[in-house]
């Protein structure tokens, strides 16, 4: 008889990367604990030893993305190393972009958790460091966090999120009502049949796309170089 092949335990590392593996298929609304631990091949109790119910589920979510920024900032912070303060910055919130771009439920969800992740701090410490190394007053540093918003992390924080309460943005339907309103909005109308956006341009939201993502980035960094003059 052969040896039973042994299970691997269960750690919150692995149920996390599981509901992360879940979400990126299916969505944050196919998450529950149950399901979760159906994956895993465990029982749903077994589940609150390592994540107390659905909110520190979702907490740990977060976490584990801002690990993942972490990882890849600290790549993009090697390859850069010895360049200016602007290249450094940029190299970090594309970095960041990568991270929200694999996982687009991400920025709803952070931008709706009650708390904020410890490892967010040291993100943003991060930030204001390479600020300071480029010359920059600790009055102008927090000025930019202003400015760079949710940026910073990788994506535009949009005026309007059906996401981030569990819904969608429906597109097709919004592309219709505001042509229903054309003759009342013109120059919106015009803009938005002028800026349809590229197919092979990533985006997370309706109106979050790449391109507008790194000319935003590129006009603060502009504002910012004047402002040290």
């Amino acid at each position: 008889m052969g040896a039973r092949k042994s299970r691997e335990p269960l750690s919150r590392e692995r149920a996390l990367a599981a509901a992360i593996a879940l979400v990126d298929a299916e969505g944050l609304a196919a998450l529950t604990m149950r399901r979760l631990a159906a994956g895993l091949g465990v029982e749903a109790m077994s589940l609150y030893y390592h994540l107390p119910g659905k909110e520190g589920l979702l907490d740990g979510l977060v976490e584990a993305v801002i690990g993942e920024i972490e990882v890849a900032v600290g790549r993009a912070e090697a390859t850069a190393a010895g360049g200016d303060w602007r290249t450094r910055l940029r190299g970090r919130f594309l970095a960041a972009r990568a991270v929200m771009l694999r996982h687009p439920w991400a920025p709803a969800l952070l931008s709706s958790r009650p708390t904020i992740p410890v490892g967010v701090y040291g993100y943003y410490d991060g930030i204001i460091a390479t600020l300071r190394d480029g010359g920059f007053s600790y009055r102008i540093a927090h000025r930019a966090l202003h400015a760079f918003g949710s940026l910073a992390l990788g994506f535009a924080q949009e005026v309007f999120r059906p996401a981030a309460a569990g819904g969608a943005t429906d597109v097709e339907a919004a592309e219709t009502d505001l042509a229903a309103m054309a003759e009342a909005l013109p120059h919106l109308t015009a803009m938005v049949a002028a800026e349809a956006h590229a197919a092979e341009d990533p985006t997370l939201g309706w109106c979050d796309s790449q391109t507008e993502f790194e000319f935003t980035l590129d006009l603060l960094f502009d504002g910012l170089e004047r402002a040290r003059e």
